[in-house]
């Protein structure tokens, strides 16, 4: 998990890196289409008993993979505190590098003890549930739909065609695109329960208390901060993960082989993973301005400028990725 730094350098900007390398893939609750797996043409959607399964299986994933987004949200704010030490990078060169996810989690724990690590938990978990919800109460308005217009549509074999492809990642975006939006209020309390480590502020502590302060000094508007950048990475990456996959499993892999249905499968998660890398960005840029100026000191300099809108963010992080990228002397 080490980063290289360079050699001699210490105290880097996590920006650029956050920008470059993404920390984790996020967990999603059974969405038909979210990374790192597109969507299953076709199928069945999710039944209301399908949704409390996915509720229940989902909690028990997110409760897991709490520390790992804890760390990667401290992570991409520029939360260094514990200095680089000196490594060997796969080159053979002598680099530094920043502590890995155990070394930071460890640093949490020696402060907050085990239960720190699952700060802002209750906000994600009901991000989850009710996005779950919303998800497959969308999808199933669609199948009524079709089912109105045609009584005998569900028991067609599903066309794997790029029309169909298409209607069924249309749908899929519109139903992730409802889930994220109806969500988003909860998301923003979770990151900021989660960066008030770095200021030891209590200001997003409880279940009702964020919601009354971030109306009372921010308005509607401070609940959809960073709304924008993550509905279009999320987007993006649906569309991409989707339309790769659909050409691979159309053109590069030839039916009939005994494993074809094992392939496909290893075929979506590669696109996916490869779609999850490309809209990072967006994650990053949303995740920033969810936090921005919003009284916290992980959302101020010297850890986060104060940005003007999500271009300004972006803008900003591609100048200091900028030299980074730049060939050494």
């Amino acid at each position: 998990m080490g980063r290289g730094t360079g050699s001699g350098r210490k105290g880097t900007r996590k920006f650029p890196q956050s920008l470059l390398v993404p920390f984790s893939v996020p967990v999603t609750w059974g969405r038909r289409g979210d990374v790192p797996g597109p969507a299953r043409f076709g199928s069945a959607q999710l039944s209301m008993a399908d949704a409390a399964s996915q509720v229940l299986l989902g909690s028990g994933l997110t409760a897991l993979s709490q520390p790992l987004m804890y760390v990667k949200v401290l992570v991409q704010v520029g939360y260094e505190p514990l200095p680089p030490t000196l490594g060997r990078n796969m080159f053979g060169r002598q680099v530094y590098q920043l502590p890995g996810l155990f070394a930071y989690a460890k640093h949490i724990m020696k402060i907050d003890g085990r239960a720190g690590l699952f700060k802002g938990l209750t906000p994600r978990l009901c991000s989850g549930a009710i996005g779950t919800i919303v998800h497959s109460q969308v999808l199933q308005r669609y199948q009524e739909a079709d089912q109105e217009e045609d009584p005998g549509a569900s028991l067609k074999e599903p066309v794997s065609s790029l029309e169909q492809v298409i209607k069924e990642t249309s749908r899929e975006m519109v139903a992730r695109s409802a889930a994220t939006l109806v969500t988003h209020p909860f998301h923003v309390i979770t990151l900021r329960c989660m960066v008030q480590f770095i200021g030891r502020e209590t200001k997003y502590s409880g279940i009702f208390s964020p919601f009354v302060t971030i109306y009372r000094e921010e308005g509607i508007l401070g609940f959809f901060a960073g709304l924008v950048p993550r509905l279009l990475g999320d987007v993006l990456s649906l569309w991409l993960c989707n339309m790769l996959a659909y050409l691979i499993n159309t053109y590069a892999l030839e039916n009939g082989v005994s494993t074809m249905s094992e392939m496909k499968s290893y075929s979506q998660a590669v696109t996916g993973f490869f779609a999850s890398m490309l809209t990072y960005p967006f994650v990053l840029v949303s995740n920033l301005m969810a936090i921005n100026n919003c009284g916290l000191a992980g959302g101020l300099p010297p850890y986060a400028p104060n940005y003007s809108s999500w271009l300004d963010c972006w803008s900003q992080l591609l100048k200091e990725v900028r030299p980074s990228l730049a060939p050494a002397p």
